[in-house]
């Protein structure tokens, strides 16, 4: 007499057999079409991201630690607008003048004003100019230094290591491809910045010697021939390769491309222009939140009041890569239950999270309104009680 075998060892055969037939023929991760359509770049590294989310739409081993060369400066730029007057005079002493690849030709003694002078870094990538900047705005190279390293944590750049305010090659003087979006994505945020890196040509103007000026070419040789580009460096040692951080808009959106370590320094603007088509081409914005409709609170303690109003630095939008769903974004907030007062009007405070599918993929800081240190009764409870007190 003939057994039969059971319905559960049938389907362990069955199973089994499925899977015999997946491992020969495998379901594609990806169409030859999709791969064909990813950019080809010599980079070793590059990222490249929505500007007002800061999701990531490709990159290639963005986490690499490399010589970030010239797009250090994007720092130095920063800090130099934040602690220096425009017209503040800055002079250019004997260190700042031998330096290396000091392209505007300054002089020890010479004088600019601030805004010149960093309008000149940045154009023409002076190195000596960054270091009398940097001597300026902290009093030493090695007290910027300090500033640009703490800068760059208070950012969330952490694989990133200033060794120098221009970007001469130093073993410890690295970054990489997502951080350097980072810095660019919060520099492009500060009008100030912007006006400088979109300038095509501009004069520099010297105080002393009196009545000299240069007019100075963009480095960037995307900037009027690449549609829509609005910035940002270049950089290039024979170390670091050709480095670029480039951004264009085109109608609401605005892409940033970071490039490290291309093969020669045309190759980097040919990288970046590929990474900036593919971007434009695979990514729409969808119109989400305004942020006058986003607007929360916190508790605050030791201030005249117990609570601030926090909201977006900029309307919430949705990046949609290759067709996506903007249904299957949501919002949720990072954010502190109390902060400390006193408060600078802008001061960040935390960040809306955008999430796609349940992940997080993108970030806008969230910014208090000012708040000044001094008593009240509900901050005191808040600082007696505050560990009872719900979120806002």
């Amino acid at each position: 007499m003939h057994s039969f075998p059971s319905i559960s060892h049938v389907l362990k055969i069955f199973l089994f057999s499925l899977l015999i037939l997946w491992q020969a023929f495998p379901c594609p991760r990806a169409t030859a079409a999709e791969a064909d359509d990813l950019p080809s770049i010599t980079a070793s590294s590059a990222i490249l991201i929505e500007a007002s989310t800061g999701r990531v739409i490709y990159e290639k081993d963005a986490d690499a630690r490399r010589y970030p060369a010239s797009m250090t400066k994007m720092m130095t730029c920063l800090l130099a607008q934040r602690t220096l007057g425009r017209h503040q005079d800055i002079l250019i002493s004997p260190r700042a003048a031998q330096t290396e690849d000091a392209t505007l030709e300054e002089s020890a003694g010479d004088v600019f004003p601030a805004d010149e002078l960093i309008r000149g870094m940045m154009l023409v990538s002076d190195n000596g100019a960054a270091v009398a900047l940097a001597e300026a705005s902290a009093g030493s190279v090695a007290a910027f230094v300090a500033q640009m390293n703490e800068e760059a944590q208070a950012l969330g750049m952490h694989d990133t290591h200033f060794a120098n305010p221009n970007g001469l090659t130093d073993p410890q003087h690295y970054s990489t491809a997502r951080d350097m979006a980072v810095l660019a994505r919060f520099a492009m945020q500060q009008e100030a910045f912007r006006e400088i890196v979109a300038t095509a040509q501009a004069p520099v103007h010297w105080a002393l010697p009196r009545g000299k000026v240069r007019v100075e070419k963009n480095t960037n040789e995307l900037l009027g021939h690449y549609a829509g580009m609005t910035g940002i460096k270049t950089g290039w040692t024979s170390a670091a390769g050709g480095c670029l951080a480039a951004s264009a808009r085109r109608g609401g959106l605005e892409l940033i491309a970071i490039v490290m370590h291309a093969e020669s320094p045309e190759a980097r603007f040919q990288d970046a222009r590929k990474l900036l088509d593919y971007g434009f081409a695979q990514t729409k914005l969808k119109r989400g939140l305004s942020k006058d409709r986003l607007r929360k609170s916190v508790w605050v303690r030791g201030g005249r009041q117990a609570t601030v109003a926090v909201h977006p630095v900029s309307d919430v939008n949705y990046p949609l890569i290759g067709g996506e769903d903007a249904k299957r974004y949501t919002v949720t907030y990072d954010l502190p239950k109390i902060v400390d007062a006193p408060l600078k009007e802008g001061a960040v405070v935390g960040r809306l999270v955008l999430n796609y599918d349940g992940q997080p993929v993108g970030a806008v800081d969230l910014t208090a309104e000012k708040i000044d240190a001094g008593f009240s009764f509900g901050s005191l409870f808040v600082h007696a009680f505050g560990w009872l007190l719900p979120r806002l």
